[in-house]
């Protein structure tokens, strides 16, 4: 806003263009050529500290949940711990899902397999 322009209380100041060059303050934009790519290492390193931290979470539920549960599953019965017990729970799920995952993986790893068959043949 120029000086000389009265100001209004209450009012919208004029319209502006937007700032351009380095004194904008963005970082200038990299062509893509230059810019850092994922590679797997970063990926793993990624996948490591993201399952640690869930690791550290995990641990401090199981501490926190201490109290005694009685358990019955398919005729047996005993007592654990509340936060254990969720825990194995949450693994026998882990386990069913990745087991039907498998079963879909080979499905259709079966059915790619019979497509090239046919489309070699043809």
């Amino acid at each position: 806003m120029m000086a000389s322009e009265p100001v209004t209380p209450g009012a919208l100041p004029p319209e502006q263009p937007p700032p351009t060059g380095a004194a904008a303050g963005a970082a200038p934009s990299l062509p893509a050529e230059t810019r850092p790519t994922a590679t797997r290492s970063g990926v793993v390193w990624v996948a490591v500290v993201t399952a640690l931290i869930l690791l550290v979470l995990l641990i401090i539920f199981i501490l926190q949940n201490q109290e005694p549960a009685r358990i019955l599953f398919l005729g047996l019965e005993g007592t654990l711990s509340l936060g254990m017990a969720l825990f194995i729970a949450s693994v026998a799920g882990g386990i069913l899902v990745a087991v039907a995952g498998a079963a879909r993986i080979i499905q259709l790893r079966s059915n790619a397999r019979k497509v090239r068959m046919l489309h070699n043949r043809g």
